[in-house]
């Protein structure tokens, strides 16, 4: 079980939460991309070992939204940040 630090209701388990995607990624700006920006935003993603950042929903407590560090090999929570909030070392 992981366990996700919510900035707002403490550590819960991570069945609490919807794992919603890459922090990283930039969408490309709607009034100049290409097609082949967009489909290489949609389709092409790195597959990251180590130390990520994502995007999780409290589905099941508060509802926020929030930024998480996790280690993808060892699943590895290091820490979670109020979605708009920038995340910290």
């Amino acid at each position: 079980m992981i366990l996700i630090p919510c900035p707002h209701c403490g550590p819960r388990a991570q069945i609490e939460f919807n794992y919603r995607g890459d922090a990283t990624v930039t969408r490309p700006d709607p009034a100049t991309a290409t097609t082949g920006e967009w489909l290489d935003h949609v389709y092409l993603r790195d597959n990251p070992r180590g130390p990520h950042l994502e995007w999780w929903q409290h589905t099941g407590g508060c509802r926020a939204w929030i930024k998480v560090r996790r280690n993808t090999t060892t699943h590895q929570v290091t820490g979670a940040w109020v979605a708009d909030g920038e995340p910290g070392p």
